[in-house]
């Protein structure tokens, strides 16, 4: 596959395939594991991921990073909401292997998504990020969202209560 985005000697950005479903569940399942990035504490099964990641490439809204020839993380962008009146607003999420962090992988990643959507004809995309991920916050600060609002305690994980921070880019 041609990459749409490549940093001279480092990373690489393509289009997902229904090869990576291994490499991308396995960095899926190590956030709800480990992180609060994603509210469940249910890892993916392999046919739960698969499902997943056909969604997305049905939809040429999946796009994974390589370093040194294996994924360092994936990205993906869907419907923010299933009503129709949302129907022109996506909403994003990036996700880094944790030993190729600091690379790059989530910046070029976030370009991929953010080209993507445009040249779909998407109007705004958004980031729902638990208020404690200051990494994440940053990421999308840097390419243009705004903060546009944190609910107080409405998810939970390991025990504890979640703020949603959401963030928005306008796309048009």
């Amino acid at each position: 596959m041609v990459p749409i985005y490549e940093k001279p000697g480092a990373v690489k950005v393509r289009p997902a395939a229904p090869g990576d479903v291994d490499a991308v569940l396995a960095i899926r399942n190590h956030a709800i594991e480990h992180s609060t990035a994603l509210w469940t504490e249910t890892p993916q099964t392999p046919a739960e991921g698969a499902a997943w990641l056909a969604a997305h490439l049905d939809r040429g809204s999946g796009f994974v990073a390589e370093v040194e020839g294996e994924i360092a993380g994936f990205a993906v962008y869907g419907p923010w909401r299933a009503l129709e009146g949302f129907r022109h607003t996506v909403e994003d999420s990036v996700y880094v292997r944790e030993d190729r962090h600091g690379l790059g992988v989530g910046s070029a990643l976030m370009a991929a998504l953010i080209s993507s959507a445009r040249q779909a004809g998407h109007h705004v995309m958004i980031a729902d990020i638990e208020a404690d991920n200051a990494a994440s916050v940053r990421l999308h600060e840097r390419f243009g969202f705004h903060h546009v609002g944190t609910v107080p305690e409405v998810g939970t994980k390991f025990g504890r209560w979640l703020d949603l921070t959401i963030m928005r880019l306008p796309l048009t």
